[in-house]
């Protein structure tokens, strides 16, 4: 009888354990997604902050000036370039891309109105219509485009964080070496300067790429006679900085616009945003890959779709310099000590 007692005390206890540590574990998981959301805002204040001191180093090596000064022209610079482009661009800007809003859904309309005509375009438009109804589609969509607390917000706070650290990077830096043991200070002191190395070089290729692609875009669409030449250059260079997903989701719109014009010219938009993907992929991308952590691209694409779905639309933006920056973590806290181990 005792033993049976014990047993069902003994039971009972198991239980009460193994639900606490599966209520641990989802608080656990709980935070981790919630702390990550903040800790890619200040990823994206810190690519800021990285962004103007690299600008900085430039003038200051052309221009023989100090560090101070270089830094405050490397903001001001760029806040005047900025300026100066929303004052000559920006109306006209505005109305292409209120334009192109306006036209979409009447552009949806006719491709599906074309599709309809077709057999194998009557089963991709019911294949689409039953995933939609579905509502997994628009789920995923929903959780991949969201923001931490709505994306004004998220850029207040990116632009706050990136002023403070492009103002004072060292205070935070010695703060988080602080932090760590006397006997790791030296290998924290490597890891942020290669850290800061290699999230520097994926900016100057990111930067360089929404370039490439923009004028390419714009330049090849202009040749196509498509309308809202501006809007869909700009769109394209700027979500040339979401790898993989960028480009096609910047395509379903020059698409759209293209069918209007007629299937021929949806064609040729489909094959210049090939074409200019190609390109890039075989000439820029390598050039961009020597000076940066070679992200293999089934890491990246599982990167991106697991911080989509765990942190939104930063996760997605993000994910590249996020999966770097574990690369170069693993690299060089396990795996080299391993083969110094093996030596």
């Amino acid at each position: 009888m005792d033993q049976n007692s014990d047993y069902q005390k003994s039971f009972k206890n198991k239980v009460w354990i193994a639900a606490g540590i599966l209520l641990l574990i989802i608080l656990i998981a709980y935070l981790f997604a919630t702390l990550l959301n903040l800790l890619l805002l200040v990823l994206a204040g810190a690519l800021m902050a990285i962004y103007f001191h690299g600008f900085a180093d430039v003038l200051k090596r052309k221009l023989k000036i100090g560090s101070p000064y270089g830094l405050i022209l490397s903001v001001v610079f760029n806040v005047v370039v900025i300026g100066l482009f929303f004052w000559f661009v920006g109306d006209r800007l505005n109305s292409q891309l209120d334009e192109l809003s306006s036209k979409l859904p009447q552009t949806v309309a006719n491709a599906k109105q074309w599709l309809s005509e077709k057999p194998l375009g009557q089963k991709v438009l019911n294949y689409a219509t039953n995933t939609l109804d579905s509502g997994k589609t628009g789920a995923v969509i929903k959780t991949f485009f969201s923001s931490t607390f709505g994306i004004l917000s998220d850029l207040y706070i990116v632009i706050l964080l990136g002023m403070f650290f492009t103002a004072s990077p060292a205070i935070y830096r010695k703060g988080v070496i602080h932090l760590i043991s006397t006997k790791g200070k030296a290998t924290a002191e490597k890891l942020w300067n290669e850290i800061h190395h290699v999230l520097k070089n994926w900016l100057k290729g990111q930067i360089f790429g929404f370039f490439f692609i923009a004028i390419l875009t714009g330049l090849g669409l202009w040749l196509l006679g498509m309308p809202l030449v501006l809007a869909l250059a700009l769109v394209a260079g700027l979500l040339n900085f979401i790898p993989n997903f960028g480009p096609l989701i910047a395509l379903i719109p020059a698409a759209l616009l293209g069918l209007m014009q007629g299937p021929n010219t949806a064609l040729l938009v489909v094959g210049l945003f090939t074409l200019i993907q190609i390109i890039q992929s075989t000439v820029t991308q390598p050039l961009i890959q020597k000076k940066m952590v070679s992200v293999p691209p089934a890491l990246l694409v599982f990167g991106q779709v697991a911080m989509g779905v765990i942190a939104g639309f930063w996760g997605v933006l993000l994910a590249t310099p996020l999966v770097a920056i574990v690369m170069t973590l693993v690299n060089r806290l396990y795996v080299e000590k391993q083969e110094d181990q093996s030596d």
